[in-house]
């Protein structure tokens, strides 16, 4: 055990957490005032549902020693985990240049992987907003973090799973977080529908200021998010951490370029926007890449999740708050150009990519692990979609959808400044 390299990774996890308020914000600004308490309750309710969940099963199919597709049971109920000698299946020494061995305890790594857990099903929500019934999304991200978000991620991230194996790379979650969330949302909007105007009515964000703030929050936890995968405090997470925020950088930059081309103006929308496109493009890359890789991924992300967010309007489905356009594009974007900039100079553990000598291999392997995903989710999370409306009703109401979520779903409102008189006074 690596005392700092324990206090990093747990540093990391409260970092991570700390996203899903962010992303609660950044989505609850660009709702209307009338569904931004629903929006953060969603966010929030799956540190609770998820949380759980993980601690109960989902580590243990996750990371738990049961061949290429799913972990066993090894590890339900947390068994065996607050035992120091503990060590993960797959996470040993398989050669003298590459050590897999975890130098964190085995429950430090299964808290930090938790939080990835939770902000995984939360990305759903923004593709959602204003139609979806509380209870249905409770139900629905119960199964999925099991049935769905468990099994991808041991295909990818344990050692013993089927795409880790077959030299597929995804240092932080391209695959099984962004791809798997942004398909899983796009499958959930075709059962559940459109909201009631759209797209001719406007529906524009109630409050640009919180979106921007939940961005900056994302900024702050993806260190953790990308980072701490590194496992340690060491150059790997150093790199990791550059490679993050110019990545983030770029992509602003390359969003607001075209925004400006195309639109005529550069908005604050789209300098939020872009900033996550990149911060999620680079979330594959981060701990495999690096000098100039990092901004010529992000600045490709910015530019095309912007342009990607107006297939919605050609193809009719609803994506309330560009989950497609930006998680399932932008991991997808990131995944593919790994095949491309990856360096063994930065990572033994990785591969090279196509411009550093390493021929279609590594690219090969990446369609493939990407493929999978949107194929294994994306047909998983239609069913469950269809469960779930049969069970508990998927979508509220037309009289619920026009009081909005906040009052329909939670007796609440988020902003009650209608009673008060001049000078603050009640009246």
């Amino acid at each position: 055990m690596d005392t700092g390299n324990t206090a990093w990774v747990l540093a990391s996890a409260a970092l991570v957490l700390f996203m899903t308020p962010g992303l609660a914000f950044f989505y609850g600004g660009m709702v209307r005032s009338k569904n931004v308490l629903g929006m953060l309750m969603q966010n929030y309710v799956a540190m609770g549902v998820v949380g759980v969940l993980w601690a109960v099963v989902g580590f243990s199919l996750a990371f738990g020693n049961g061949g290429g597709w799913i972990g066993n049971f090894d590890f339900v109920g947390l068994k065996h985990l607050s035992d120091v000698a503990t060590r993960l299946p797959g996470y040993v020494k398989v050669d003298q240049a590459v050590d897999l061995s975890l130098t964190i305890p085995a429950l430090a790594f299964c808290g930090y992987q938790m939080m990835f857990d939770i902000i995984t099903p939360a990305l759903i929500t923004g593709a959602t907003a204003d139609r979806l019934r509380f209870r249905a999304y409770v139900l629905f991200i119960g199964l999925w973090s099991v049935l769905v978000y468990s099994p991808v991620a041991h295909w990818v991230f344990s050692p013993t799973g089927w795409l880790f194996k077959r030299g597929a790379l995804d240092f932080a979650g391209g695959t099984v977080v962004h791809i798997n969330a942004g398909i899983a949302a796009l499958a959930l909007i075709f059962v559940l529908g459109k909201r009631k105007g759209w797209p001719k009515e406007a529906m524009p964000p109630h409050s640009l200021p919180l979106t921007l703030l939940g961005a900056g929050m994302l900024w702050f936890g993806w260190f953790g998010f990308n980072a701490g995968s590194a496992l340690g405090a060491n150059q790997l997470a150093a790199q990791a951490l550059m490679n993050t925020s110019l990545a983030a950088s770029a992509a602003m930059l390359g969003w607001l370029v075209v925004e400006r081309l195309k639109d005529g103006h550069a908005t604050t929308l789209g300098a939020a926007s872009g900033c996550v496109a990149g911060l999620v493009a680079i979330t594959p890359c981060a701990g495999f890449v690096s000098g100039m890789s990092p901004i010529i991924i992000g600045f490709i992300a910015g530019a095309v999740c912007f342009l990607a967010i107006s297939l919605k309007f050609r193809f009719g489905y609803d994506d309330s708050l560009d989950v497609i356009g930006v998680h399932l594009v932008g991991g997808i974007i990131g995944s593919l150009l790994l095949g491309f900039f990856a360096d063994v100079k930065v990572n033994p553990a990785g591969f090279n990519g196509v411009f550093n000598g390493g021929g279609a291999s590594l690219l090969g392997n990446q369609a493939i692990a990407v493929g999978a995903t949107l194929l294994y989710s994306g047909v998983v999370s239609f069913v469950l979609a269809l469960i779930v409306k049969a069970v508990v009703g998927l979508r509220v109401d037309e009289d619920e959808e026009d009081q909005g979520l906040d009052l329909s779903q939670h007796a609440e409102q988020a902003y009650s400044m209608a009673a008060a008189g001049s000078m603050g006074r009640i009246g």
